[in-house]
């Protein structure tokens, strides 16, 4: 079974992907600010990554440049969350490492159709 770990600050947002994602046979890993994921990344680390951008503590863009650079940091298919729809932000976020992006708030079809894309379904 893939693990996927999502990242937000938000136990409401998280309790929706987990949700989701479990329903689509991933085991589910939560963090709630970029730092406590990179101590998640460093035990074991996950296929995926659903990122929210806007966290206290360690944002998703310092969160995902620090997993980029870890050993098999580069593995990881990262999924990025925002509520941010400008083309700087998005272009900002897979520039910096990410495969594919949400717009909150999202639902299972269009995180099924976002992972079917990074080839996690």
């Amino acid at each position: 079974m893939k693990t996927c770990l999502v990242v937000d600050d938000s136990s409401v947002i998280r309790k929706v992907a987990r949700r989701i994602l479990e329903g689509l046979d991933f085991q589910i890993v939560e963090a709630e600010d970029g730092e406590k994921a990179l101590e998640v990344c460093k035990r074991a680390m996950p296929e995926a990554v659903l990122l929210d951008w806007n966290m206290p503590v360690m944002d998703g863009y310092e969160f995902l440049g620090n997993l980029r650079r870890m050993p098999g940091g580069d593995a990881p298919k990262v999924v990025f969350c925002t509520t941010e729809n400008d083309v700087a932000h998005i272009a900002r976020a897979l520039h910096a490492g990410a495969n594919e992006y949400i717009m909150k708030p999202f639902d299972k079809d269009i995180v099924t159709a976002k992972f079917q894309e990074v080839g996690l379904i």
